[in-house]
């Protein structure tokens, strides 16, 4: 396959990755504290490309528009020192019927809103008719105060490097390569390493709120973005208006939990494409009889590369690790599942082109080798937010856990419950609080096959935000996500909700290629923006 067509089928995917806290005040007297008030005017103008740690790439056409609003570094003191977000936005087509701005947080955390909004643009073209589609690069991302840790070379030999030890040796080098990233970090970026977290995040969301001009913020996260907005609605539960979370953080998981409950997750999503593979026959390239003697060669195949890497890139080498981050990335989206069967057959015959640049996208590489800072910031974000941290000794006795949970990604998720143990920044909580009493109804999607957010998370992320706020959507699908996955019945839904108000029927299902499945509840009543 060219790499011009691997490019394209990449590019439908946005990086995901974990974070969860307790607060012991409400909402009215944080919004006092956290300094909120009198955000700048915003001036709009030309945007140009996405910087190398926005992900790069070309600059968006000429009706989109971007700005830049200045927030305090350290919302203790909203009268000091004060760092940039960058923000984007095309403006809604339809004036005379416009709503307001729909904010986007598209997930990571770390991701870029600057270079993913324009590029998924046509997938929210119904929403753009109303209302003007606006993302940011969150603190710590992107455009915004990037936090910057290794170089590009230190890079690809940090993410070469064994993340599945095996012996003492290996252990130390793993210790070792990542206390050597995290002194990268604070000697680059220790400025704002305490000022990432999500509880920020969420403060600076309601500045850009109130610089767009709205009253309400009308809101659309997607994965990380979902537990952004559930802080938010926290925080500013009368801020809210209306509001969709897709693809959930379950909200009621530590750290830990989360990494296992991704770990169920992502071998539920490999045991679905290994099925399909089988149900193809003959059509599946992949050897194997069943499920189960499928994910048994990729299990042969990881031990494999343990021992003796295959070509991958240029020079660099396919390795277990970026092997099994391939297969990953590959998992979150349907779309990518022949990729996948691809990628793997090509490895089984000694060539790891594929899976490494598909390794390559998840952790933000560039065919040209330049990374953009979305690991980084992966890594600082969930750092401040989650206040595990685990021992050598601590790790290892939870790996038998993992691997009970996932034969192929058990040891690769264990093991990176170490990724904050020694970071120079204390975090803020076990999970975050997400109660929201008084704000309007939120429309939660959880799916069904979500390897990345298991489909629990969704209706812990509604009981969390309260009585009369979470409402719960089911989408029986594949991949991370619903309503980027093109189904008609999801998307009839939030559309229905964020441009006429009304909010679907309590329990909801869609399947796909079928109408919607829906249980019988009080009429959608019509919202206020």
């Amino acid at each position: 396959m060219s790499r011009n067509v691997l490019r394209a089928a990449v590019a439908v995917v946005v990086a995901v990755g974990l974070a969860g806290g307790c607060s012991d005040s409400g909402g009215e007297q944080k919004t006092r504290a956290g300094g909120t008030e009198g955000a700048e005017p915003l001036k709009w103008g030309e945007c140009d490309a996405p910087t190398p740690a926005e992900g790069g790439g070309q600059a968006p056409p000429k009706d989109w528009q971007c700005a830049t609003l200045h927030v305090p570094l350290d919302y203790a003191k909203p009268e000091g020192e004060t760092i940039p977000l960058a923000l984007i936005r095309a403006k809604a087509r339809d004036k005379d019927k416009r709503l307001g701005s729909l904010v986007f947080n598209f997930g990571g955390p770390g991701g870029s809103g600057i270079s993913t909004l324009p590029g998924a643009a046509k997938e929210y073209e119904a929403l753009r008719e109303r209302y003007d589609l606006v993302s940011f690069d969150p603190r710590g991302v992107g455009g915004s105060a990037p936090v910057r840790c290794e170089d590009n070379k230190q890079l690809d030999a940090y993410y070469a490097q064994d993340n599945t030890p095996a012996s003492a040796q290996q252990e130390k080098a793993f210790v070792d390569g990542i206390k050597q990233y995290q002194k990268a970090c604070e000697t680059n970026s220790g400025k704002v390493l305490p000022h990432v977290g999500t509880e920020n995040a969420a403060r600076d969301l309601d500045r850009i709120r109130q610089a767009l001009g709205d009253e309400k913020l009308n809101y659309f996260g997607i994965s990380y973005g979902t537990e952004l907005g559930g802080v938010y609605a926290h925080l500013f539960p009368k801020n809210v208006g209306r509001a969709v979370f897709d693809a959930v953080v379950d909200p009621t998981k530590t750290s830990e939990e989360g990494a296992l409950g991704q770990a169920k997750g992502f071998q539920l999503a490999l045991g679905n494409w290994a099925q399909d593979c089988v149900n193809r026959g003959d059509d599946c390239r992949i050897q194997g009889s069943t499920a189960k003697e499928i994910e048994d060669n990729i299990i042969k195949l990881q031990k494999e590369l343990a021992a003796h890497p295959i070509p991958g890139i240029g020079d660099r080498k396919l390795t277990e690790s970026a092997a099994t981050n391939g297969i990953a990335q590959a998992l979150y989206s349907k779309e990518l599942w022949p990729l996948l069967e691809q990628g793997l057959d090509e490895a089984e015959g000694g060539q790891g082109q594929l899976l490494m640049a598909l390794s390559d996208a998840l952790n933000g590489r560039d065919q040209n080798g330049n990374y953009s800072n979305i690991g980084a910031a992966n890594t600082a974000i969930n750092c401040a937010d989650f206040k595990d941290r685990y021992t050598l000794a601590q790790t290892k006795a939870k790996l038998p856990a993992f691997r009970a949970a996932s034969p192929v990604f058990g040891d690769f998720l264990g093991w990176a419950l170490m990724s904050c143990t020694d970071w120079p920044v204390p975090g803020a909580w076990e999970t975050p609080d997400v109660s929201a009493p008084g704000s309007a109804p939120i429309l939660v999607i959880g799916n069904t096959g979500d390897p990345a957010t298991p489909y629990e998370g969704a209706r812990n992320m509604v009981e969390r935000l309260g009585p009369g706020v979470g409402v719960e959507l089911t989408y029986k699908g594949e991949g991370h996500g619903a309503y980027n996955s093109g189904d008609a019945c999801v998307q009839a839904a939030v559309n229905s909700y964020l441009l006429d108000g009304k909010v679907p029927g309590a329990n909801t299902v869609c399947t796909p290629t079928k109408t919607p499945s829906v249980a019988p509840s009080a009429p959608p009543e019509p919202l206020g923006v």
